[in-house]
């Protein structure tokens, strides 16, 4: 294995929290690019909606 993936492993066993949210937002990014019928944008749009009013309050 090379150096740059051993630490990447170690980066991501101290990070999980943020490694997480990492590969979240890019599956979400690539389901919304690739995949997502509009039913699905209409949806994530209320869901996105709900969301920014709950983080301004």
């Amino acid at each position: 294995m090379s150096n740059q993936t051993e630490a990447n492993k170690r980066w991501q066993a101290k990070n999980k929290e943020h490694a997480k949210y990492l590969s979240n937002r890019s599956r979400t990014r690539s389901f919304i690019r690739n995949q997502a019928t509009l039913e699905d944008l209409e949806e994530l749009k209320q869901l996105i909606r709900e969301r920014e009013e709950l983080l301004k309050s």
